[in-house]
Formats: C-alpha cells, structure tokens, sequence
C-alpha cells in the first residue's frame, strides 16, 4: 500500500470529522470515526515498520565497519532486537490486511441414513457415537436436538449440536456421504453389502443472529411426537415441523416435551442451514458448499469408505487409507483429520 496515499485518505477523514455538520448525522459520524481509527491504525503500522527497516539498515552498516569487538556485539544484540520488532509488527499488519477467519463455537450435526435401510441407520448410529466421543474428548459439550429411531437399534435421522472452543474445526470438513461396506447380522450368506450415510456440519456463527424470517415465508405444523416404529410417546401435540417456501427446507424437531422449545430448536437449525445457503451463494467457487457435499446419498457420491472386512477406511479426496475401525467408531478420529488437515495445508487450492 502506498503510505503518502494512506497519509492523504486519513488527513481527508480528519478534515470530515472537523467539519460543523457531522454530528447531526450520527451514522456518518459514527462511519467516519471508525473508518478513521482503522486508517490511522494502519498508518501507524506501515510508519513504525518502515522506521524499524531503517534502523535495521543503519546497524547493518555500522556493524560492516565497526572493529570494535565490544560495540560489534552491542550492535548484533540491537539488531536482533529490531529484528524482532519487526516480524510483530509485520504479523500485526498482516493480521489487519488478512483478517483470519472466526471460526464458530457451536455447530449443528445432521446425520442420515441414505442408501442400505437398516443397515444404514445402523451405521448412522455408530458414526453419531463415534462423533460424540470425539468431540466430547474434545472438551465440547453435546445436545440431542432430534432423533428418529427404528425397530433394528439404528437412527434413520439425528441432528445434535456441539459446543466448545472452535468446535467448527473438528468437523467442518465432515459433510458428505460416508459409504460403510460390511457383512450385516442378518445376512446368511455372509456377503458384503454396501449402504451409505449422509453428514452434514452446519456452524452456527455470529451471523446468525442476523437472519431475518419472513414469518409468511414459513408454515408450522404441530404433532405429536413418536418413537421406534411409530409408537406414540407423546399424548400432546409438542412436536413442531417448520417449512420455508423459499429455500424449500423443512425441519422437524420432537425431541423436547415442550412445543416451544421444539419450535426455538427447529428456528435454530433453519437459520442456520440459511445461513449456510447464504455462504454458498456468496462464494460458490468454495469447495465446502454443504449441498455438493452432501449430495443425495446415492452409493456413488462418497467422500470416505469404511471397509470393515479389510479393517480399512478410505478417505477418497486425499486417496488415503487408515485402519483401526473400531477405534473410530468408538471416537478416534485424530489420525484421519490430521491427515486431511495436512492435506489441505499442502494443496490449500484443493477443491474441497
């Protein structure tokens, strides 16, 4: 950035906030002032780095010349000392140049079976046992928001959310469909089947707070909730079904006795799903968009494969294979998103 026009943009700013008529304007005023402090903040760092350099550039000479032992070592100890001066103040200006991204406290998790019936939602419970005891190892805090049970054990559907510090970077990179290849109890001739299920991470971020439903836009259904295979559970109409016309998202939440709390969970979960629309919209060229990730469940739209005869589990976007599948089941996920995390640091234009 040019420093003579940076100086010019802030003695601009400056003459505004003079001027007589600024504060009949707050909003302006209130614009400018920040608008200001960030420029002169900016300023600063650009005139303290150059003041550093040149400092840096003045002991570099006197050091070349000096033949005093003495003073040669005072001057190594100060330029050390600016040296490191500057690499604070390069990575503060960086820091304001390249904003690091806030990364969320809380997420939602949506698990579903896809393709395989029972054995799929056999598996999405696993996975949700799996994920919970990582994320618990993690020091995050988890909350069942809804979950639709079958009569096998299995869960064709559970949505929970998680809360921790930076809890967003533990899975954000887990939405997708995730194939499971095993021979099911009930198979009497031992035969591999092949079933699928569907991830989906949604962070629930600051923004939104800032999504804004046009009550129109919406349509609540109220029922009563059941459980396994249909069996009522619930004598009251507490479950609530929430269905946006705009995006065509439809939310269901039964989890809670209270038809309100279901209904304040069901909101929650719609705008944070719009909220993940919105992202998508804005940067489409970003690989994380949650509909391609998630894809519909077919069998061959996969971003990991779990092989349990082979005690191997394949991660297809890193062509990578890692064992212990027990292990992950129970919440070992550490080695496999470390390695994809590495991954991703080395190829950070990769297209996921």
């Amino acid at each position: 950035m040019d420093i003579e026009n940076l100086k010019k943009e802030v003695l601009l700013l400056e003459k505004e906030l003079s001027s007589p008529g600024i504060f009949s304007n707050q909003e302006k005023f209130a614009e400018i002032s920040r608008n200001h402090i960030e420029k002169t903040k900016l300023l600063d760092l650009y005139l303290t780095i150059e003041n550093i350099n040149i400092q840096i550039k003045d002991s570099e000479e006197l050091l070349e010349v000096e033949s005093d032992e003495e003073m040669k070592e005072l001057l190594e100890l100060e330029l050390l000392e600016l040296q490191s001066k500057l690499v604070v103040k390069n990575n503060e200006l960086n820091d304001i140049l390249h904003p690091k991204e806030e990364v969320p406290n809380e997420i939602i998790v949506e698990l579903r079976a896809g393709a395989g019936g029972d054995e799929a939602s056999l598996f999405v419970a696993e996975m949700f046992k799996g994920y919970s005891n990582f994320l618990q190892n993690n020091n995050a805090k988890i909350n069942v928001i809804s979950v639709s049970e079958n009569n096998v054990g299995g869960f064709k559907e559970v949505i929970f959310e998680a809360k921790g510090r930076e809890v967003y970077n533990l899975l954000r990179y887990e939405s997708g469909v995730h194939r499971v290849q095993r021979i099911p109890k009930t198979e009497k001739a031992g035969r591999v089947h092949t079933s699928t299920i569907t991830v989906a991470v949604l962070a629930v971020a600051k923004e939104v707070d800032n999504i804004e439903i046009n009550p129109n836009d919406l349509k609540i259904d109220v029922f009563r909730s059941s459980g396994p295979g249909g069996q009522s559970v619930n004598t009251t109409d507490s479950a609530v079904r929430l269905t946006h016309f705009p995006s065509g998202i439809v939310i269901s939440c039964q989890d809670e006795k209270s038809q309100l709390k279901n209904k304040d969970k069901a909101m929650k979960i719609l705008k944070a799903k719009l909220l993940a629309k919105q992202k998508e919209d804005a940067a489409a060229e970003e690989a994380a968009k949650r509909k391609d990730q998630v894809g519909t469940g077919d069998r061959s739209e996969k971003i990991r494969t779990y092989n349990f005869p082979q005690d191997r589990i394949t991660d297809h976007r890193i062509k990578q294979n890692f064992s212990n599948i027990e292990g992950v089941m129970l919440g070992d996920f550490s080695k496999i998103l470390e390695a994809f995390y590495d991954y991703k640091t080395n190829n950070p234009d990769s297209n996921f």
